[in-house]
């Protein structure tokens, strides 16, 4: 592989150079975070300003038909540098710090083909494309080709506002003043000016952090929404409107330098918006509360393979090239970037791997395109009925986890996905579903398939190492706070909640509208309720509703412990336990912190801090709640923090 790849790198350069800079266009690729399909004012958006980006349509192409190559984050970036599908290039799943799965340093990305093509190269932004950030463990972006980068490996921490976690060409930045795109935006403006060679054509790919949570937006661009009363709808709103900001700030800086005519500019998201999209109007202004993206009506949202998920804007600028103001009904894919941006520096594509992209420089006149290989999603996280999909022209087929129940569309005329065709019309779902298990079966074997069946293999031994498992009996909420209640009863109180347990172990949980993929901390106070020797109350949280699903953190008051363990009572010996001073009767506080992306829990607890690992196969908290055994607990309500 060594071999072939310096060989496809050392003919490129040969082909290239006989080839004048000023024949080849620079190229921009913008891509925004968790932007949905109706999040700008250019698709339909009643009430977000997107000033820039109403005037940037005006000046090349819309694509009403703009997909991003999967329903979250890590892999559709893939697919837009390698042209290949998620899996296929291993990048298979949103990646954690600390996971195995990265873009492989055989994987040839747009950066590295143009590179040795003569162009100057620089990335500005989110990466996310591995699990080692800055590490010698795993393949940087100066790996795949860029010459100049300024990133993160995930999002912008704490916040988009004031970041502190940015690195540049493998040195860490410092805390940062401003907010997360405009800093993009400016870094690459400044490279733009004082880095890049002049004479070279250049490729700049500028991923902004907005607007994913968490959620931070400079109150200059809430000024517009003032008359808004909930305040994470301001910030939502406000937060694309900076995101318009930035990119506007970069298209001023090629007009500035002159670079306007000879720059092919694209403008898409990575995947549909995060939450519900609904929120609670009168809820007190949280991160949970901010996520207000728009679908433009679709069906489904971050994650699912239906077209919320998955369809996204796309916008791109050549001028002289494309006509101004067009709109085009023409399905394209980000993966479809990696070809278009070889055929406009006249590079071959590489013949030794599948390439699933194809060029969409006919697109763009609203020309249809030839596809080898359908539009395909495969989602890791999806809905356990929206797992995958592919479409063939207007047919798109939709299947289930287990790739063996299948829904059937026709998008042209339910592009919301409402009326499943299956029934009405078996022949096209059997031909479709033909094609798809075809396509899969060919990604599968080219992917380094490996890493999603050593973690799904880790998960179920990890399943059978557990002593026991418990089913627990029905239990009652009075409070009408709690959606799943089990082993336990649930009634109002001064402190909050008591939670009565006295003939089992029993929980009582919330279901998080937007599951937690990433970290969030939750603050909670208790204390004991009833005497005796078995005393105990913990915040629980886990991916689904039942007993061994849930991890409990907090305080076994009868041990003389605070402690972090999974499943039921009877695995509580084999959690992280640590003995404490305090009295039977003493008020708890206990601050719990999830990092999904770190794979990690941890309870602060006055002086006690405990902190546990979490396996990867817990890849979201769907549920959080109270918890205890045999005994009375009261709580009050759990407050989230971050």
């Amino acid at each position: 592989m060594i071999r072939s790849l310096f060989s496809i790198l050392l003919g490129v350069s040969i082909f290239c150079s006989t080839l004048s800079a000023e024949s080849k266009p620079n190229i921009v690729i913008f891509l925004a975070d968790d932007l949905g399909w109706g999040d700008l004012a250019c698709y339909g958006h009643p009430r977000i300003k997107t000033p820039h980006l109403d005037q940037f349509v005006t000046e090349g192409v819309r694509f009403t038909q703009a997909y991003s190559a999967c329903g979250v984050c890590s892999p559709s970036r893939s697919s837009i540098l390698t042209g290949r599908t998620p899996y296929r290039n291993g990048v298979w799943r949103w990646l954690p710090v600390g996971n195995i799965a990265h873009l492989r340093a055989s994987e040839l990305t747009i950066p590295k083909l143009l590179k040795a093509a003569g162009y100057e190269t620089m990335h500005s932004g989110k990466w996310h494309l591995n699990g080692h950030f800055n590490s010698s463990e795993q393949p940087q972006p100066d790996d795949h080709g860029y010459d100049w980068w300024f990133a993160t490996q995930n999002n912008a921490s704490p916040s988009h506002k004031d970041p502190v976690n940015f690195v540049r060409n493998r040195k860490e930045v410092g805390p940062l003043k401003g907010y997360s795109a405009p800093l993009c935006a400016d870094e690459a403006t400044r490279w733009l000016k004082n880095e890049r060679d002049p004479s070279k054509p250049f490729f700049l790919t500028v991923w902004a952090h907005e607007p994913h949570l968490p959620i931070e937006s400079d109150p200059e661009f809430q000024k517009h929404y003032a008359d808004i009363e909930n305040p994470g709808v301001r910030q939502h709103h406000g937060n694309v409107t900076q995101l318009d900001h930035a990119f506007g700030q970069l298209m001023k800086s090629l007009d500035d330098l002159g670079l306007r005519e000879n720059t092919f500019v694209v403008f898409t998201s990575d995947n549909g918006p995060e939450g519900s999209g609904k929120g609670k109007l009168s809820a007190p202004d949280s991160q949970q509360n901010r996520t207000w993206g728009s679908t433009g009506g679709l069906r489904g949202r971050k994650r699912d393979s239906h077209e919320g998920g998955i369809r996204v804007p796309g916008i791109i600028r050549w001028p002289g090239h494309i006509k101004p103001g067009l709109v085009s009904e023409v399905p394209i894919i980000g993966s479809d970037l990696f070809s278009t941006a070889l055929a406009l520096a006249e590079v071959p594509l590489p013949t030794d791997r599948t390439i699933d992209g194809v060029n969409i420089l006919p697109a763009c006149s609203g020309k249809s395109v030839e596809r080898p290989i359908p539009l395909f999603w495969r989602t890791h996280i999806a809905p356990e009925k929206s797992h995958a999909a592919m479409r063939i022209g207007d047919w798109k087929i939709v299947a289930d986890k287990d790739l063996k129940e299948f829904q059937l569309y026709q998008i042209k005329e339910d592009g919301k996905e409402e009326n499943d065709l299956a029934q009405k019309h078996p022949d096209k779902l059997a031909e479709l579903k033909k094609k798809f298990l075809e396509v899969w079966e060919g990604v599968e074997k080219e992917g380094p398939s490996e890493w999603w069946k050593n973690q799904a293999e880790q998960g179920r031994k990890k399943q059978s190492r557990k002593k026991k498992s418990s089913k627990l009996p029905e239990g009652t909420d009075s409070t009408g706070d709690f959606q799943i209640v089990k082993g336990a009863n649930v009634t109002q109180s001064d402190f909050g909640y008591l939670l009565d347990t006295r003939d089992s172990e029993g929980f009582a949980l919330q279901k998080l509208a937007i599951p937690l993929q990433e970290a969030a901390i939750f603050k909670v106070k208790y204390r004991s309720a009833a005497q005796g020797a078995t005393l105990n109350a913990c915040f629980c949280f886990g991916s689904g509703p039942t007993n061994d699903a849930l991890y409990k953190a907090g305080t076994l008051i009868g041990m003389g412990s605070h402690g972090l363990f999974e499943g039921s009572w009877s695995n509580v010996s084999r959690g992280t336990l640590e003995s404490a001073e305090f009295k039977a009767t003493d008020t708890f506080e206990a601050t719990i912190t999830i990092d999904l992306d770190h794979g990690k829990a941890t309870i602060q607890i006055g002086e006690t801090r405990i902190e546990q690992t979490l396996p990867a196969s817990l890849e979201q908290v769907s549920h959080i709640g109270i918890y205890a055994k045999n005994t009375r607990s009261e709580f009050s309500k759990i407050e989230r923090l971050k």
